[in-house]
Formats: structure tokens, C-alpha cells, sequence
């Protein structure tokens, strides 16, 4: 089977599935964004699109859902869609099961949480206390105390807690699924130094290394990570000379193209990178490689949306085009693929030759399984 990786047309908002090649399906995000079925809102079904595909393929349950962190956007309709352990009002058989539900430690940690957010917490704590189908992401010793003050043994609930520089359990790009989980965030340091919770700066940063044949293809999932956490996300990886783990063929764009996953200044026409930043987009892109940003259309110079603070930003996304251009690689946004009118999921494969997109041609290369890594 082929891997794919699916991406969902929601405004400014994320959501991506990863079909593995043994079948397992994971879900990056659930953000259903869409307010009606009005023609006047462009965002896809979400709902409708992922229950279409399940039955497909006769099943209810999703293997992972990481919810990389818990701005609505990125988890909008959680308990209206998902079959939850931690309450039977969620637990209508139309419901889609969890088997395991990846979250940050902060998912875990931040109180003060709302609406959908605040049952991610829910079931999140849930399943840890219970002690078994699901994934935190943080230092160890992050989650100690909660544990503790929870009457809970923290020794037997350690390797269901998953470091960043940590690969993810479960999953090899040497077995069947062809797939391994590379952690870059949250950093434990970070996580231990602030008593405040930034969602964005302690939410989930991943490197996917997928395997086809000899050829190894990367996806960069970079969550909504600003130009501080991507600096300094290299700047540890270069440290523990991990430069591969940075190399991408595709990379899911940070916060819907906002000039702040680059730079702390917008720039006139251009954002142009901090230095780290620089080297991650330019210096770890691979050639024909591509970025998605899951993100409302770029707007016109001039334009009311161009004056706002809000993401996308115009000189962000000429940047990306400009390096895309120089790499022969692509820039996307989800809502304007296939076009602004009617913006439909689409996907790319992970082939032998590389990354393609589904229904067009092949992207040249990724690299060899077992080539050198790019110099640093």
C-alpha cells in the first residue's frame, strides 16, 4: 500500500491524515471549521471528508490523533466527532474511536480551557490516569508532579511520555507501516523554566521519515511554531548533529503562513528569515520539495486583508515562493488548490521516486535510504 498524506481545505486551520502503508490512518489535528452549507463558505466538510474515507474502508476508529495543541483551530468539534473514554455522553455509536490520542503536555497541564479544548483535557487526563492509550509529549519529569498530586504512579506511566529528540513507539520505517516519528517539540527546558503555558510554543513539533523501496521521503510538521521555536529547534539539532532529522521533502507551514514563523519584522514585500530559520527553509529543503500552508488565500497587496495582523501574510508568502522558485519546489495553499472557487482535499503519495501529488506528476527525489546527510 501507499502512503499518503492528506490535506484539508479549512481556512486558517489545520488538519492532515496520514494513510501508513500497512493501513493505519493518523490524524494530525481536527479543526471542522465549516458553518454551513451555504456556497458561501469555501472550507471543505471536514466531518463528511473523513467519515466518507473510514467507511471506505469499513472501519470507525482512527490508530492516532494527535492534537498538536489546543487552539480552537486546531481542535474545533472534538466532542462532537470522536467516541470519548472519559464520559458516556460522548459514546453515541456514530461516533469515531480514538485508539490512541497524542497531545502535548500542555493539553494535560493548562486550566482555564473552554469549549473543545477543554475536552482534549478531558479525555487526555482520562486515558493517563487510566494509564494506557495515549501519548504525552513532554519531559518526563514535566508530568511527575500532576501525577503525583493525581495519587498516581508516575514510574508506571513514564513510557507512555515521549521526549522531544525521541522517536514515537510503534512505529519503524523499517516495518510494515514504512514510517518513524522524530519529536523536535515541546522542549523539556522550556516546559520546566515557564509557569505559563504558550500553546503555540509548547505544541507538537514532528519530523516523519517515511521509506518506499531504497528512497527515504520527509515531512516536516511544524504545528504553529514562530520563528523563536524554529531557531532554536535547529539550533538543538545542529548540537546533537541531527541535521538529517531537519532535511524535508514536504513540510506542513507553520501558523497559515504568518511572517511570525520567520521573523519577528513583516518586511515591506519580503519577510526574510532569522538566520536559523533561513537554514531550515533553504539550506534543509530538498530540490522539486514542497510547503503547504493550511490557510485562507494570500491577499493582494492593498487589500483590507492585507493590512490586517492576521495570517497569511503577503510578504511571508512571497518568500516561500521565492524559494520555492529557486528549488524548482512548490508553494501551496489549501485554500486556493484546486483553485479559490472550490478548494478540495488533496493529497500527496510517498513513492519510490519520492513525493508526488496524487493525480499529477512525480516531485524529483528525496533522498537514499542510507545516504549521506546534508552538511550543516
Amino acid at each position: 500500500m501507499t502512503a499518503r498524506i492528506q490535506f484539508f481545505p479549512l481556512g486558517n486551520a489545520d488538519t492532515l491524515r496520514l494513510d501508513l502503508a500497512d493501513g493505519r490512518k493518523i490524524l494530525v489535528d481536527y479543526a471542522a471549521m465549516r458553518n454551513g452549507d451555504g456556497d458561501e463558505d469555501k472550507r471543505c466538510d471536514l466531518p463528511a471528508e473523513l467519515l466518507r474515507d473510514l467507511r471506505n474502508e469499513g472501519r470507525d476508529y482512527f490508530d492516532a490523533v494527535c492534537i498538536t495543541h489546543t487552539d480552537a483551530d486546531h481542535c474545533k468539534g472534538f466532542s462532537e466527532f470522536f467516541w470519548l473514554e472519559h464520559a458516556a455522553i460522548y459514546q453515541t455509536d456514530d461516533r469515531i474511536k480514538i485508539k490512541e490520542l497524542w497531545v502535548p503536555a500542555a493539553a494535560i497541564l493548562e486550566e482555564n480551557l473552554e469549549n473543545d479544548a477543554r475536552i482534549v483535557r478531558a479525555e487526555a487526563r482520562h486515558r493517563l490516569r487510566e494509564g494506557r492509550d495515549v501519548r504525552v509529549f513532554s519531559r518526563p519529569e514535566r508530568l511527575k508532579k500532576w501525577l503525583e498530586d493525581e495519587g498516581l504512579d508516575f514510574e508506571e506511566r513514564k513510557h507512555l511520555i515521549v521526549d522531544a529528540g525521541k522517536l514515537v513507539p510503534g512505529y519503524s520505517k523499517d516495518g510494515p507501516e514504512a514510517v518513524e516519528f522524530f519529536v523536535h517539540c515541546p522542549f523539556g527546558w522550556r516546559q520546566d523554566e515557564n509557569t505559563v503555558v504558550d500553546r503555540n510554543e509548547d505544541s507538537i513539533v514532528m519530523h516523519a521519515t517515511f521509506r518506499e523501496g531504497s528512497t527515504e521521503s520527509r515531512l516536516l510538521l511544524a504545528s504553529d511554531a514562530n520563528h523563536e521555536t524554529l531557531s532554536q529547534i535547529v539550533q538543538t539539532t545542529r548540537e546533537h548533529g541531527n541535521e538529517e532529522r531537519l532535511r524535508w521533502d514536504i513540510m506542513k507551514l507553520p501558523h497559515h503562513c504568518s511572517y511570525l514563523s520567520l521573523s519577528p519584522e513583516r518586511g515591506e514585500d519580503v519577510t526574510e528569515p532569522a538566520p536559523n530559520v533561513k537554514w531550515l527553509f533553504e539550506d534543509q529543503r530538498e530540490g522539486a520539495s514542497c510547503i503547504v500552508s493550511p490557510s485562507w488565500p494570500i491577499p493582494t497587496k492593498g487589500s483590507d486583508e492585507d493590512r490586517d495582523n492576521q495570517p497569511p501574510h503577503r510578504q511571508a508568502a512571497n518568500y516561500h515562493r521565492r524559494v520555492s522558485g529557486q528549488c524548482d519546489g512548490e508553494f501551496e495553499v489549501t485554500m486556493e488548490k484546486p483553485s479559490k472557487a472550490n478548494p478540495k482535499p488533496f493529497a500527496y503519495k510517498v513513492t519510490a521516486q519520492g513525493i508526488a501529488p496524487v493525480l499529477g506528476a512525480p516531485m524529483v527525489s528525496s533522498t537514499a535510504a542510507g545516504s549521506t546527510p546534508k552538511a550543516g
